[in-house]
């Protein structure tokens, strides 16, 4: 898939998926014409073969179970991933996987010619898409587990297909819980936050978006959607910084767009404005321009107008969009917030807003 760049402290997020290399089967014994001892030659620690293969034999079991739960997802203008949702042909995927496409091609892990499929429903504000494949024969439904239920330092599985390497895996573990990332805005994608993001040590590479993470019990617990690029090293990845939208998320999402063709209760807050970073006189971000003004919205009802310029959420100076969306990201519905803006004529204030919900479209 096409790469999107945005800041996250230290680095940048690279929209992509799970880069796929096989897991690395460890230290090999060393070998040599040297005597050895009769202790050693007792003892049941002596070959480290004994003690990985448990772990091994996992891998291998969920590998075999999930992978056939995972499809190759192409469009005019690149590839992607996705997870089997249902029997009845629904694939759950990242928006930014489908971009503007309404049909698209699916390719199943088992093989076979590619299959046709067409979009039912896309949340790009929350990166997240559905897809239905006209035949849905031999399709595996994938086991969705409770994300809310991860432990930092479990062990977990990427699968997809990377760079179109398809069913490929890679391992990792869960190295952190509850990140809020954004995505940058581009033709591609409007600029997705993703709330309690699961950040994984798993290798992300392009064209493993919508894939699926995997715990060792076989179940999805989230879907790989970026990967963090180090600028120092001109943009390239880097290593063992990814994320993934959680299982909770996906799974509700994807079951409304089924049920109703289309998002009804995204369970986020909304500030109810349409804007883009402005820059000032030291060519340093500033701020949030306020292009529109959504009817009916928070900011509406509290007196923003097109013009302001925000610049703080409950004190808490935000200078981009990206950190203004993941400011309001962490709210709920119905939330009260203090919204630092400049008026058009330099002066500053203080406006409560009371947040509403955001929308589905």
């Amino acid at each position: 898939m096409r790469e999107f760049v945005a800041a996250l402290a230290a680095a940048a997020m690279l929209l992509a998926g799970c880069g796929s290399a096989p897991p690395s089967p460890g230290a090999a014994a060393p070998t040599g014409t040297g005597a050895t001892s009769p202790a050693e030659t007792a003892s049941p620690t002596a070959s480290p073969t004994v003690s990985r293969l448990p772990l091994e034999a996992a891998y291998e079991q969920v590998i075999t179970n999930v992978l056939p739960s995972i499809v190759q997802i192409t469009t005019k203008v690149g590839l992607g991933s996705g997870v089997v949702f249902d029997r009845a042909g629904h694939i759950v995927t990242n928006a930014h996987v489908v971009g503007q496409a309404e049909k698209m091609e699916v390719t199943l892990a088992s093989g076979g010619p590619p299959r046709p499929a067409e979009l039912v429903e896309s949340f790009p504000a929350g990166d997240l898409a559905v897809i239905k494949v006209d035949r849905p024969d031999g399709l595996r439904p994938a086991k969705f587990g409770d994300s809310s239920s991860l432990r930092v330092g479990q062990i977990v599985l990427a699968m997809g297909n990377p760079l179109g390497f398809s069913g490929s895996v890679t391992n990792g573990i869960v190295s952190a819980l509850g990140r809020t990332v954004t995505e940058p805005q581009s033709a591609g994608s409007p600029g997705a936050t993703i709330a309690g993001a699961i950040q994984t040590s798993a290798a992300i590479n392009p064209g493993n978006s919508g894939g699926a993470l995997v715990d060792l019990s076989g179940q999805v617990i989230g879907i790989p959607t970026l990967a963090a690029t180090d600028p120092d090293l001109g943009g390239g990845a880097a290593p063992g910084i990814g994320f993934a939208i959680p299982s909770n998320t996906a799974t509700d999402i994807a079951a409304q767009i089924v049920k109703d063709g289309k998002v009804t209760n995204t369970h986020r807050a909304a500030l109810g404005i349409r804007g883009s970073t402005i820059v000032g006189d030291d060519g340093q971000p500033a701020g949030v321009g306020v292009a529109r003004v959504e009817r009916g919205g928070g900011a509406e009802k509290a007196g923003i107008r097109a013009g302001d310029v925000i610049v703080s959420i409950n004190d808490e100076e935000t200078p981009t969009m990206a950190e203004l969306a993941e400011a309001i990201t962490a709210l709920k519905p119905g939330d009260k917030v203090r919204v630092g803006v400049i008026r058009s004529g330099g002066k500053r204030e203080t406006i409560t807003v009371t947040l509403g919900q955001l929308q589905g479209e």
